[in-house]
């Protein structure tokens, strides 16, 4: 007998309660509220406190993940954190939200980085291995405090990000027309140097030094729509859906820019789409699951309906996901 299709059973999110406006990092870079909404569509994001840990914002979300599922901690046999502000360098993130969740040490448990695209790249991962049959219910969380690694005194970089969490339960689905129905993963080779976080051993660029994140920004747009697009007609072509199909798109929240050329290009009004950036900035491999949560939580998503994740990060890397709910 076939194993069941794999399938979305509860999602969750956590937000720190800091919100920083934009008229508040005016004071502290040359910019204004005008400049970055016009830009970005970015408003506000939300910033960690000192002693808030990436772990207790996953576990936070974990929680509520594992809450709306209806799944104790125990039956959780896999957990998989994407991040790419891990609380340590080891060990994984995810063993410390392992120890605050109270799941089993029957669990296998490890941290994965493809930055904004992490929770995609974890959402694959899961699914193969809860497919393999060798597993049966996956957390899968996307975790970031990005205010650590930013330059507050560039412009460029520190309107843009936020700190969040978000959390997905997969295992066997509980309806015959619900499941995972594909995903797609790509990374672009010799592009690492657009965006970046320095390591050990750094460039010999000076401000490498400080290890905080670099990007050149005009590069990334221009990939990330592209790539974004391709990803989608990708999926669609695939599973031989028309985008008008589609009930809800939940996008990579970075730009607004970006999120308008998606929907011109799949031809698909502005409001088929999740958009929570304005609150939030880019939250990175939070980003998905923190707006997928938040659009099931207004009715936004629905029993049956598709759903379309597309996200692009550092690497280059992208990806997308049709979900069946």
């Amino acid at each position: 007998m076939a194993n069941p299709p794999i399938a979305f059973l509860g999602t969750g999110a956590y937000v720190p309660s800091r919100i920083l406006g934009n008229n508040e990092i005016a004071q502290r870079v040359e910019t204004s509220d005008e400049w970055i909404v016009t830009r970005t569509g970015i408003r506000e994001r939300r910033i960690a406190g000192p002693t808030e840990t990436v772990s207790d914002m996953a576990t936070a979300a974990a929680r509520a993940a594992l809450e709306d599922a209806q799944i104790s901690a125990d039956q959780i046999d896999l957990i998989i954190l994407a991040t790419l502000t891990p609380e340590l360098t080891m060990p994984a993130t995810a063993c410390l939200v392992q120890k605050k969740l109270g799941v089993s040490e029957r669990a296998a448990c490890f941290d994965l980085n493809a930055a904004c695209t992490g929770f995609l790249y974890a959402l694959d991962t899961a699914w193969a291995l809860l497919a393999s049959g060798r597993y049966r219910h996956a957390l899968v969380i996307g975790a970031e405090k990005l205010s650590s690694v930013l330059d507050w005194t560039d412009r460029s970089t520190c309107v843009l990000f936020g700190d969040a969490a978000g959390a997905a339960i997969l295992g066997p689905a509980r309806t015959n027309t619900q499941g995972i129905l594909g995903t797609r993963l790509h990374t672009v080779p010799g592009a690492a140097e657009l965006l970046y976080i320095p390591g050990p051993e750094v460039s010999p660029n000076p401000l490498d030094l400080r290890r905080l994140l670099r990007m050149k920004g005009r590069e990334v747009f221009k990939f990330a729509v592209r790539a974004m697009e391709d990803v989608a007609r990708e999926l669609l072509e695939q599973h031989q859906i028309e985008a008008h199909q589609i009930d809800r798109v939940i996008p990579h929240q970075a730009n607004l820019r970006i999120i308008d050329a998606i929907a011109h290009y799949l031809k698909l009004p502005l409001d088929r789409f999740y958009i929570n950036l304005d609150r939030y900035g880019n939250t990175s491999a939070a980003s998905i699951p923190l707006a997928l949560h938040e659009a099931r939580q207004q009715g936004k998503i629905r029993p049956g309906d598709l759903t379309l994740l597309v996200a692009f990060g550092a690497g280059l890397t992208y990806g997308g996901a049709l979900v069946r709910w």
